[in-house]
């Protein structure tokens, strides 16, 4: 694995603002979000406007993805999002949700997840996760990838790559009436192969009007998982897998999660909708 030094906290930059006439979840400005009481099953028109907000996400991630070089702070890579989402006339979820103050997550290395963009500079080597949420038309979309920045050696190379193939099978695995442990029972047999960890603590979760609706879609092979998968349910599925343990620590910042040994961890995510036959996948650009 590569020998970079472990990360620490960088300086914040001031709040980033939204234009007035963009429309704001309802947790902005509240400690937490109201708890969600609708159905996990969506119907068509939800479901249609979940592909705008999913596209418009898929589409900023990419756009930041663009800067991911050395010597790029993970803040440069939160204002090309944050800036792109707004254009389009897109709130960035994440900012302002249970107090978190940027608009996309930054997540380099032994980052498992929910890294807050600061100055903190890209190097050489680095793999870094950007996970990019957009809120257009009342509905979310949420999506994330790990990317490389310049010549990362093979072992991360091969976890990366890994872990996006882990996400491409579990979504074929998504089927209706199929429990949704089937998820996670597909994930952590293929990270096995490779002696990775899998996170078990940070999980899928629903998704429509609200961002996280309370559906639990874990990444392991849980036996108390057994919801059924239904046509019309809207949720996300975003393994998080270790070169090391999956146990982790948090920063006193309570957001930013690393992995206790200090290995490295990637993640990819898609906002999915169950269809009669499978699953359509509504974060694409």
């Amino acid at each position: 694995m590569s020998g970079q030094s472990l990360l620490v906290p960088g300086e914040l930059s001031p709040h980033r603002s939204v234009p007035g006439s963009i429309r704001r979840p309802e947790y902005v400005g509240k400690p937490a979000p109201a708890p969600y009481t609708g159905p996990e099953v969506q119907d068509s028109d939800t479901i249609e406007r979940m592909r705008i907000a999913g596209r418009i996400a898929a589409q900023a991630m990419e756009e930041a993805a663009k800067h991911i070089a050395p010597g790029v702070t993970t803040d440069e890579l939160d204002r090309v999002a944050h800036e792109f989402m707004c254009d389009h006339g897109a709130y960035p979820s994440t900012l302002g949700y249970r107090g978190f103050p940027k608009s996309l997550c930054a997540s380099v290395n032994e980052v498992i997840c929910h890294g807050i963009p600061d100055s903190t500079v890209l190097r050489d080597g680095d793999i870094v996760n950007l996970d990019v949420t957009a809120y257009i038309h009342g509905v979310h979309g949420d999506n994330n990838a790990t990317y490389l920045c310049g010549d990362v050696d093979e072992e991360s190379r091969l976890l990366v790559e890994r872990t996006r193939e882990s996400l491409n099978r579990a979504i074929k695995a998504v089927k209706p009436g199929r429990q949704i442990n089937i998820i996670g029972r597909v994930i952590e047999s293929y990270a096995k192969r490779f002696g990775y960890g899998v996170v078990r603590d940070f999980t899928g979760h629903g998704i429509n009007s609200s961002f996280h609706s309370g559906l639990i879609v874990p990444h392991y092979d849980s036996p108390h998982h057994t919801t059924v998968i239904k046509p019309g349910m809207t949720f996300t599925i975003e393994p998080m897998l270790t070169l090391g343990t999956h146990e982790y620590d948090m920063w006193e910042d309570g957001w930013t999660v690393v992995t206790k040994d200090r290995k490295r961890t990637a993640q990819f995510e898609h906002t999915l909708v169950v269809t009669e036959n499978g699953a359509e996948i509504l974060t694409l650009p």
